[in-house]
């Protein structure tokens, strides 16, 4: 843990509280009725662009010499340096529907290791954090994955990254849901990542994973597992990285079992 991340956390936190609190007051419980693709998506970037301008220069200020990802559906990894992974409404296809999961996410990036990152949940009045070797909080209070040791009694999950995914994606979501179904207790398939990862850095969820390599959506909850003390690989179980495939992350217990389940997924 750097003293310089240390001080640089509380100068993310009040930005990305503050382009929380902008996107709050864009939020309505009963939106305009949308009836196409492209109202949808018009409405997707009017969020992004009116939360972006509270957050970008703030953050590139905040952390001269870094790198700005332009594009929050990238994958893979970053070039080397110091880059600023955002998502200006993680789970805005939830906003513009009325529904309340939703937040603003920003992740420091460096030499393709998350190792810093703030996540707020506005409507909760919530928000987590963690910096690498520094553990994992939500509002201060320290975050520990769930002690279950099997996924007998287990709520894990899954979801979609984005949209137009390939069919080899789809398919292997669908056979990963059946699985778990079989293997586990309780399911649930939503968006956005980092909300599920959240909740698996909390304990409040066993286990989650993905087949896709969407940057924004997973190297938030990735910190935040890993600070926490839950196990982050891809689904064969090589450790996570920001240029993987895929992920996996769950309590420590719950790990093994989780991976033996996801393993009848055809993966090439």
């Amino acid at each position: 843990m750097s003293h310089n991340d240390t001080a640089l956390l509380t100068e993310v936190v009040s930005i990305v509280e503050a382009a929380g609190a902008l996107l709050q007051k864009r939020f309505t419980a009963d939106p305009p009725w949308l009836t196409n693709f492209d109202e949808i998506i018009a409405a997707i970037h009017a969020n992004d662009e009116a939360v972006l301008e509270l957050l970008r220069e703030p953050l590139l200020a905040a952390r001269p010499g870094s790198g700005w990802v332009e594009d929050e559906l990238e994958g893979g990894a970053l070039p080397a340096g110091e880059w600023w992974v955002t998502d200006p409404a993680e789970g805005n296809i939830n906003h513009i529907h009325g529904l309340t999961d939703w937040g603003v996410t920003a992740t420091l990036v460096r030499d393709n290791r998350p190792v810093l990152t703030v996540v707020h949940l506005p409507l909760l009045g919530t928000t987590y954090t963690a910096i690498e070797g520094g553990g994992a909080h939500q509002d201060g209070v320290p975050l520990r994955p769930s002690g279950k040791t099997s996924l007998e009694g287990a709520l894990v999950g899954t979801g979609q990254a984005r949209p137009g995914e390939s069919t080899k994606t789809f398919r292997q979501m669908g056979e990963s849901v059946t699985a778990m179904l079989v293997a586990g207790t309780v399911l649930r398939v939503s968006v956005p990542a980092t909300l599920q990862l959240v909740h698996v850095a909390a304990g409040r969820m066993d286990a989650f994973w993905q087949y896709s390599d969407v940057r924004s959506g997973l190297v938030a909850g990735a910190l935040l597992v890993t600070e926490a003390g839950g196990v982050l690989t891809d689904v064969q179980g090589v450790p996570w990285t920001v240029g993987s495939a895929t992920l996996l992350a769950a309590a420590p217990g719950v790990h093994g079992p989780a991976l033996e389940a996801l393993s009848i997924v055809e993966t090439s």
